[in-house]
């Protein structure tokens, strides 16, 4: 095939993807800067846009906030499939720069659906974390592919971690409108970055040549291991964002209605994030050496043991112990089916997997809730972690069985 030769590029110098790598962890910092920084004020931003009853406001808000995964999961594949053809250094500037006028544009709103409507192109603009991820994969030997990846996955967790701090901050010291316009700014710092010092040398693909879905498919050489790994990530994320509904409720519970419930939730929901910043990149070094999937499966046997506990703390204290280690079974989980992805796929087909993935991811993030507040309302805030291990369970015997027979192929 034509497309074979003309995508498949020699070996990076260890220079360039050096270079790339530091310059793409840039841009998922503020890629995951830009996008979390302003969930915490979303809401109270819906609140002053018009004069709505609180079921309205929770409909609202709901709608801005799962907008943008549920396009992003829709649109993904096909952005995946532009850049096998025209390139990932491409997609990362059409994403960053989309990304800061929408959220420039959400500065100027002046109803709800104007919002929402813009939460929604934000969606369509997604695909900077797939496409760095893709053109790291394409770069870096395979033998240190867990460890650059690891590291890459740093930024997005180190920005999201960081984002709700800071647009808290900017919100209340400046105002919502000036913090989506300082939101913007840093993706169009992303844009420039990502144009001046990303190198990819990429040659496009006649649209007649570009493979279809079916001619990426057989270029797999493990259909069923990659399309495993799909479902893994929808699992991953769906069981991380299960609890996302009632974890401040389970805070307050707990507390018993302190008044210090809003400080104490918010550091709740950022210690796993710590934990994830310092452990991805050695446990993906780790993986290098050991094997990737011994990683991930160790991640989710650890991941049960953890969750289950939390279904019987008496105190925040306890609470923040177990999730500073969920953090670390989160470093094993997501950097490790990206690994798993870039060592069993072509180059010439990697941004079409990734963007798969992405989807998976994005569908996950939208299931998780739904999930965790189904449990929450049948049972009590304590069955979510009991019914998120569950998940975890389900998704090691997927790994395990998906792996068991490629173990050398993967490794």
């Amino acid at each position: 095939m034509t497309q074979n030769k003309n995508q498949i590029s020699d070996p990076v110098p260890p220079e360039i993807w050096h270079k790339n790598l530091v310059a793409l962890w840039f841009g998922m910092f503020m890629n995951g800067l830009g996008f979390s920084e302003v969930m915490p004020f979303l809401s109270l931003f819906i609140a002053t846009l018009g004069h709505y009853s609180s079921s309205q406001l929770s409909i609202y808000s709901g709608l801005a906030f799962s907008a943008s995964f549920i396009v992003t999961a829709v649109v993904s594949p096909i952005w995946g499939s532009l850049a096998d053809r025209y390139g990932r250094k491409v997609m990362l500037l059409r994403a960053s720069l989309g990304m800061a006028v929408c959220l420039i544009l959400m500065g100027f709103v002046t109803a709800v659906w104007q919002l929402i409507a813009l939460r929604f192109i934000q969606g369509i603009f997604s695909g900077y974390m797939s496409n760095a991820n893709a053109l790291l994969a394409t770069q870096v030997p395979k033998r240190e592919s867990g460890k650059a990846l690891g590291i890459l996955t740093t930024g997005n967790v180190s920005g999201t971690l960081f984002g709700p701090f800071i647009g808290g901050i900017l919100a209340s010291v400046f105002s919502y409108r000036l913090t989506f316009f300082i939101t913007g700014g840093l993706l169009i710092s992303v844009f420039f970055v990502t144009l001046f010092f990303v190198k990819e040398h990429f040659t496009p693909v006649a649209k007649e040549d570009n493979l279809s879905t079916k001619q990426v498919i057989s270029e797999l050489s493990n259909v069923k291991l990659i399309f495993g790994m799909f479902l893994t990530t929808l699992i991953i994320q769906a069981s991380n964002f299960s609890i996302s509904p009632i974890l401040s409720l389970y805070v307050k519970e707990i507390m018993h209605n302190s008044p210090q419930v809003t400080f104490y939730s918010g550091i709740v929901a950022a210690v796993p994030g710590i934990a994830t910043l310092f452990a991805a990149p050695k446990l993906g070094a780790l993986g290098d050496r050991i094997g990737t999937s011994k990683i991930m499966l160790g991640g989710f046997i650890f991941a049960m043991l953890v969750y289950i506990p939390m279904a019987f703390v008496t105190n925040v204290w306890e609470l923040m112990g177990l999730r500073f280690l969920i953090g670390i079974s989160n470093a094993c989980m997501l950097p490790a089916v990206q690994t798993i992805l870039a060592k069993n796929t072509p180059s010439n087909v990697t941004g079409r997997i990734f963007s798969w993935n992405q989807s998976m991811q994005a569908a996950g993030n939208c299931i998780g809730p739904i999930i965790g507040s189904i449990v929450s309302s049948l049972f009590d805030y304590s069955s979510v972690f009991i019914s998120t291990a569950l998940l975890v369970f389900i998704n090691f015997l997927l790994v395990l069985n998906e792996t068991r027979n490629e173990q050398r192929s993967v490794n």
